[in-house]
């Protein structure tokens, strides 16, 4: 009988779940309770989250654990650098814009004309990426400056769910770490940088560390559920950062990759590591729980979610297993795209933009559903060996063993072709990581785990996981790296749209008000 019962709302990219879950004292279950897509909508040039919706649905997957017998603490996480305007009556000014915005990349062009890559990684330890919290404000700040002019607070997104169940205002720190706002190594922000974008000093709420109770439901959510008091909990909200909590070894000298949307690729570190070779590969020191994530991202499975959402529209429903059963037929190592090169990051027809890359650097180009899968997954395979190679040369160590976890654990064959690129053992597993570390933080919170170091014994015990063993390559891999290699070596420069406005205050736009 479970003496511990904790709900789990996991909001990824392009999906959501709400999950219960169990303890009895030595075994963590988990039961799914609700599943819901997660797609953007497109008004005008720009793309949005639909909030409401999304919050909705969270409490759809609360009323649903209340069938289920009750709970006695929650927790969100969500994908990270997005964000919400409230203005000073807690209202929602407008839907959260989406991070794949293209008008991101001119206002990133516009920052670095003014602050220094250089300086900006030495201040925050963060990946200089478009989607960067810090870009889209400046965007806001240049371009549409009455939104700003009727906000309050900037509240990132899992906090934004919290605010919204508790009426508790805070900046989660492993979700804050995301923005490029944060000083590096402090729960402070750099008050320099937003005085340069013209920001408020108090427009993000204060920064708390994760694994804290924040409050409890509303009184009139909490009547309207018909329960008694539930805990809200700042668990590590950014889904990452819940899904590497979730490890199955607790040895800090562990290479990792978070596959879902993205992949994140990286190891632990006890704090920030500001060096040279971690500012030449632009690579990112995202907080942690009692840690730091030096990782890089890869553009991930969003490569193969798109080209099945373009088959979808075109009334071909192809499920993910279709996409490995004709992967494994087609022919190996006949293509190699870079999957972090500009022109995928969010292309109108992601098959057609994979066939122009092939036919501009002049290889084979994968005409059939099959090359274009198995495309997508060796390239994945062989960009994970470039940046764990690169984490190595930064960190100085050798990592014997990789540990997959998230939906990516369910793809055997790009876990296989990853063990064979790499010439390293893959540990695929547990798939949930992201739920279980949500749920793992509450259970420290609720005092039913002493600490972090309790977690990997009751994962052990809890969840399985699958070893992947490289096969000897017959030289296609190490082909197919070389390969990798010279189209990193010719990627194309960021294209930038054409700029409107100025850098600073914003420009003023007749006849706009709240």
């Amino acid at each position: 009988m479970a003496r511990w019962r904790g709900f789990a709302a996991d909001l990824g990219a392009s999906n959501g779940r709400t999950v219960l879950g169990e303890f009895d004292g030595q075994v963590l279950l988990l039961k799914e309770l609700t599943r819901f897509p997660n797609q953007p909508a497109t008004l005008g040039d720009t793309v949005y989250w639909d909030f409401p919706r999304l919050f909705h649905e969270v409490w759809v997957g609360l009323l649903a654990a209340r069938q289920q017998g009750g709970i006695d603490s929650l927790g969100i996480d969500t994908w990270a650098v997005d964000f919400g305007l409230i203005d000073g009556h807690g209202e929602l000014v407008a839907n959260p814009r989406h991070y794949r915005n293209p008008q991101f990349v001119a206002a990133m062009t516009q920052v670095l004309a003014s602050i220094s890559k250089h300086d900006l990684f030495r201040r925050t330890g963060i990946q200089i990426l478009p989607i960067n919290t810090i870009f889209q404000l400046a965007y806001l700040r240049t371009e549409r400056p009455q939104l700003l002019d009727c906000a309050r607070h900037a509240v990132l997104l899992p906090d934004l769910f919290t605010f919204y169940l508790t009426g508790e205002l805070a900046s989660e720190f492993t979700d804050a770490t995301t923005t490029q706002l944060l000083r590096q190594g402090t729960l402070d922000w750099d008050g320099d940088l937003l005085a340069a974008l013209g920001i408020p000093s108090d427009l993000l709420p204060p920064v708390v560390p994760p694994l804290h109770r924040l409050g409890s439901l509303r009184p009139r959510l909490q009547a309207q559920l018909g329960a008694g008091r539930v805990d809200v909990v700042n668990v590590a909200e950014h889904d990452t950062a819940s899904a590497i909590l979730a490890l199955p070894s607790g040895a800090r000298k562990v290479a990792y990759i978070s596959s879902g949307t993205w992949s994140l690729v990286g190891t632990l570190v006890p704090r920030p590591l500001i060096t040279e070779v971690t500012e030449q590969f632009n690579f990112t020191n995202e907080g942690g729980v009692g840690n730091y994530r030096l990782l890089k991202n890869v553009m991930g499975l969003w490569l193969l979610q798109e080209v099945r959402r373009l088959w979808a529209h075109q009334g071909r429903n192809v499920s993910f297993a279709d996409m490995m059963a004709m992967a494994q037929r087609a022919n190996p190592m006949a293509c190699v795209i870079d999957p972090d090169a500009d022109v995928f990051l969010a292309p109108d027809d992601m098959v057609q933009t994979i066939q122009a890359f092939a036919a501009r650097t002049g290889q084979h180009v994968p005409e059939d559903d099959a090359a274009v899968v198995r495309c997508i997954l060796e390239s994945l395979a062989l960009k994970y060996r470039w940046v764990l190679e690169r984490l190595e040369e930064a960190t100085q160590s050798r990592f014997d063993v990789i540990h997959v976890v998230g939906g990516g654990v369910n793809n055997a064959a790009l876990c296989q072709w990853t063990a064979d690129a790499t010439g390293k053992p893959v540990v695929a597993g547990p798939a949930e990581a992201t739920v279980i570390g949500n749920l793992c933080a509450q259970l420290i919170v609720q005092g039913e785990l002493s600490g972090v170091d309790e977690i990997p014994a009751l994962i052990g015990r809890s969840f399985a996981q699958t070893t992947y063993t490289p096969r000897p390559d017959d030289g296609r891999w190490a082909l197919g790296y070389e390969r990798l290699v010279a189209l990193m070596e010719q990627t194309e420069p960021t294209p930038a749209s054409a700029r409107t406005g100025g850098w600073g205050q914003g420009r003023q736009v007749k006849g706009d008000t709240c």
